[in-house]
């Protein structure tokens, strides 16, 4: 594998304007913010997708997220902020990290990046949904 940038953060080695880190988690500043305090929350120990963290990590991974979410909003005087991540498609670095966005209304940031459908019945929501529910 090639060096990971994220991983490079996290271990110090590459700079980062770093808002947290402790033996689970680093939190950075995005060098691209939506808007000023816009922050990365990766874990320490390199993961591509949601899918590769370890059980066991998942709460406490995002209880760091949500810590951050009220610290960014706290701080920055934020009405809210936006929470998110991307699994492969749209993952700039191939590791996984959690956008932490402040949001105040009127920003300019409108909803979602991609267009909303709907779907055509009832019946193929259903028929979604049990498909979901088989994959569980």
């Amino acid at each position: 594998m090639a060096t990971c940038l994220f991983c490079e953060i996290a271990a110090g080695r590459q700079p980062a304007a770093m808002v947290h880190a402790d033996d689970l988690v680093a939190a950075f500043l995005d060098i691209r913010p939506l808007f000023p305090g816009h922050v990365l929350v990766v874990p320490k120990q390199h993961v591509t997708v949601l899918a590769d963290l370890p059980a066991a990590d998942v709460g406490p991974y995002f209880a760091q997220v949500q810590r951050i979410a009220v610290a960014v909003q706290s701080a920055l005087g934020a009405q809210g902020s936006f929470v998110a991540l991307n699994n492969v498609v749209s993952q700039s670095v191939p590791h996984l990290h959690t956008h932490v966005v402040p949001r105040t209304k009127g920003d300019g940031l409108r909803g979602f990046f991609w267009p909303r459908t709907k779907y055509a019945s009832p019946e193929e929501a259903g028929d979604v949904a049990a498909k979901i529910r088989a994959a569980l």
